[in-house]
This record gives C-alpha cells, sequence and structure tokens, in this order.
C-alpha cells in the first residue's frame, strides 16, 4: 500500500467509508501525499501530456482568443487573464506570447494563475520568467470589480465527483471501503435522495451514474462573477456522450491507464465532464453559454490550420513533420478533437464569442 493509501485506510477504520468526491479530494490533494501537492505529472517524461504541452500553437490561439473576447465586450484598460491549473505555466506563456505581438493587444496584462500546488507554482514561475504574476490557492480570491478573462484547460475534470449506483430500489452512492488489506468499491445500505440524484434519469440495475457536485458550485459562482463585473471564461475538457450514466472515473500513470485504487497518491485522478449539466448551472446563474463545440471545429475556427502551415514553412524537415504531428492531435478525430469540448461563459446577452459562432447555445 501507498504512504496514502495507508493514511485512508486509517481514517476509513475511524470514520467509515469515504464518499468517491472525498477520495478524489485526497488522492490529488493531500498536503503530505496528494498527487498534485508533490509532483509535476505533465510531459513526456511525466504520467500524461496536455494540449499546451503538445503545441504552441494551443496556448497562441487561447491568448488570442482572449483578447478577441474582450474587444468584443468594448473593455478597455489592462487585459485582466486568469488561469485555472496552469499546469506548468506553458498556456499562459505561450497566450501571453500571441497577446504581445497583436497589433491590437492591450496596454498591459494582469496575469493570476489559480494553482494549490508548491511544485507546479515553481514550474509556472519559470515558465513566466520576467514576468509579473499573482498566485491564488482558489479561484475565490480573484480580483474582482473588473472585466476577468479566465482559461480552464483541464480544470474541471479533477474536481471531485460523486458516484451512485442504479438498484431496484432506487440509487445508492458508491463509497471506497477497505478490503482484505487493500482499498474497494462498496455501496451504501440505504438508497440516496434529495438534489444529488434529483436529475439522474431512471437506469436499469447496475448502471453507474456521476454527479459533479463540486463542479456544479465552482462553474455556478463562475458564472455569477462573469455576470456581475464582465469577462468571459473558457472551459476545455475531455467528456463522454453516456454522461450523468456512465463511469469515466479514470487513474493514469506512465501515459497509460492505472487502478483507480490500487495506488492512492501516485496516479492521477480524473472524471469526464458533463458539459450540459453546467451549462444548465450556468444559465440559472445568468450567463451567456456558447457550446459546448468540438475542440477540433474550434481550433480550426481560430485559424490552427493556418497557423500550422505557417510554423512549417520557417522549420526544418524534422521539426515540419513534428508541426503536422501535433496539429493532427490537437484536432482530429483520433486524437483529441472530438473527445475534448470547449464551452464559453459570457455576461447574457452578447454575441457568440471567435470559435462559437452558429454553434447552439
Amino acid at each position: 500500500m501507498t504512504a496514502l493509501a495507508r493514511k485512508l485506510a486509517r481514517r476509513i477504520a475511524r470514520s467509515g467509508p469515504l464518499t468517491v468526491e472525498d477520495y478524489m479530494t485526497a488522492c490529488l490533494l493531500d498536503p503530505e501525499h496528494g498527487y498534485y501537492t508533490t509532483r509535476d505529472p505533465f510531459g513526456a517524461a511525466g504520467d500524461f501530456t496536455t494540449a499546451p504541452e503538445i503545441s504552441q500553437m494551443f496556448g497562441e490561439l487561447i491568448g488570442l482568443w482572449c483578447l478577441a473576447a474582450r474587444t468584443t465586450q468594448a473593455v478597455s484598460g489592462p487585459l485582466t487573464l486568469a488561469e485555472l491549473g496552469p499546469g506548468r505555466g506553458t498556456l499562459m506563456a505561450d497566450a501571453l506570447r500571441a497577446v504581445g505581438k497583436a497589433g491590437n493587444g492591450p496596454p498591459s496584462v494582469a496575469v493570476h494563475l489559480v494553482e494549490a500546488s508548491p511544485a507546479l507554482r515553481e514550474a509556472q514561475r519559470a515558465s513566466l520568467a520576467g514576468r509579473d504574476a499573482t498566485w491564488h490557492a482558489t479561484a475565490e480570491t480573484l480580483p474582482t470589480g473588473e472585466p476577468l478573462f479566465v482559461v480552464a484547460n483541464e480544470f474541471l475534470d479533477a474536481l471531485p465527483i460523486r458516484q451512485f449506483v442504479a438498484t431496484s430500489r432506487g440509487w445508492r452512492e458508491r463509497f471506497v471501503a477497505t478490503e482484505r488489506g487493500g482499498l474497494a468499491f462498496s455501496l451504501a445500505a440505504t438508497t440516496a435522495a434529495g438534489e444529488l440524484v434529483a436529475r439522474l434519469p431512471e437506469a436499469p440495475a447496475g448502471r453507474i451514474a456521476e454527479v459533479g457536485r463540486a463542479r456544479r458550485t465552482f462553474v455556478s459562482g463562475l458564472a455569477r462573477r462573469i455576470v456581475r463585473d464582465g469577462g468571459a471564461a473558457l472551459l476545455i475538457d475531455f467528456t463522454d456522450p453516456r454522461l450523468p450514466l456512465a463511469d469515466t472515473l479514470q487513474a493514469v500513470r506512465a501515459h497509460d491507464r492505472a487502478d483507480r485504487l490500487g495506488s492512492p497518491g501516485e496516479t492521477d485522478l480524473a472524471s469526464a465532464v458533463d458539459f450540459a449539466d453546467l451549462a444548465r448551472e450556468a444559465r440559472l446563474a445568468g450567463a451567456g453559454v456558447h457550446g459546448p463545440v468540438a475542440q477540433g471545429a474550434f481550433l480550426r475556427a481560430l485559424g490552427v490550420d493556418r497557423r500550422a502551415r505557417r510554423l512549417a514553412r520557417s522549420a526544418s524537415s524534422g521539426q515540419a513533420d513534428a508541426i503536422s504531428a501535433a496539429h493532427r492531435r490537437l484536432v482530429s478525430p483520433a486524437g483529441m478533437g472530438d473527445s475534448f469540448r470547449v464551452m464559453a461563459l459570457t455576461p447574457s446577452p452578447f454575441p457568440a464569442p471567435p470559435g462559437f459562432e452558429g454553434a447552439a447555445s
């Protein structure tokens, strides 16, 4: 057992089984043994690779999108730009470079990064060397009273979920308990009731459903902030068309799937994002919701094909091949093009921002 597994086993012996929500939170953010608090998991040498690490094109286009969204709202003065879960800071560095080169760019950019991991904060400082930035432990301390442009790339998938299992008597919550010296899934003795399962449709016995309570709360608060102060939010993440009736909780280690309960604290845990559920929360908060649209279509609408050709023209043969491979990975259905979705929040009513023209909202 890992050090965190032993710690969780003691907690379960003392207080009873953990919800999947509590298990995810401990695995990712435990102060001593949490996955994100103790390591840099990104890139080829880590456990997974995100879009900003694949190609500079991704961050550049996101930066220009924020600039265009600011122009649409006729915001003057500095651009206040925030990233949630900024990884190594690669996306923000690429975005700032693109914004700085734009002819209609703002007089200055105020950079805010929401990051709980001390290890990743150090990596972000290195990526943004020479630039002023403000770090926040949570989004609640981001500046208020001014338009804020927020980017959340693969942030929502790490916010914890709860899981429920359909039975002949209704939904029962799934827990993490101890069994034979290890961790194992178990079911609550009684059926669940109330708001958590109110939106779940009927399902055959044995079907698993996911409810992102923490995600709903987060998106609702972000939407209210944008309605009040202006700005926009760009939410990018992987999804599953079966949600909420799907078990999408996954563990990843060394770029491959791993046992979800086998090595807590040493593997990444994430689950697919139910964009329809979060869009409902944002609309209830009064925000304009745009999308979600497929990542491939979104990036193509922003000009990723043209940007790839331009980069390839000044590259060596080997570099051009790498640019082409990165481009395919970002936009093709076989890569991230379809499985990842992009959704934008703006004050309402506002015209669709770039990349969402003609998309259902």
